[in-house]
């Protein structure tokens, strides 16, 4: 799983039992998803189809630093299922994983649309082409 992104917890991140609010967590989740997804298929007009169990398994407190680290399950016609992990970055434990992630492609009316997506592909090897 490659780790994208880093967010630093501060103190409006907090929970009333001061611990990263998980909904804060989602959030962010939801962003580097949609982010990701947006780069692989070469479409900004994406949206979020459906978020699985989340599985928190740890929590995280304010001045940690939590990565973000996405993969991608498969490639459906007009879809993207993708799996995460979030962990502190200086102990590596993990803080949560949620299995399934489907973001959808959007044509210009709004309407899902096949993204001709079947492989993961990097920036780097689409400026060599």
């Amino acid at each position: 799983m490659r780790f994208h992104t880093r967010k630093w917890v501060k103190p409006e991140d907090m929970n009333p039992n001061s611990t990263l609010f998980g909904g804060r967590l989602l959030e962010w989740i939801d962003e580097e998803s949609a982010l990701y997804t947006a780069i692989q298929l070469e479409n900004g007009k994406i949206v979020t189809k459906y978020i699985s169990e989340i599985n928190f398994m740890s929590s995280a407190k304010q001045g940690d630093i939590v990565e973000i680290g996405i993969e991608v399950v498969s490639f459906g016609k007009s879809s993207i299922t993708l799996k995460c992990e979030a962990r502190n970055k200086m102990t590596r434990e993990t803080i949560l994983t949620v299995d399934n992630i489907v973001m959808v492609n959007l044509g210009k009316n709004g309407k899902p649309e096949p993204h001709g997506k079947t492989k993961v592909e990097f920036v780097k090897d689409r400026l060599e082409s």
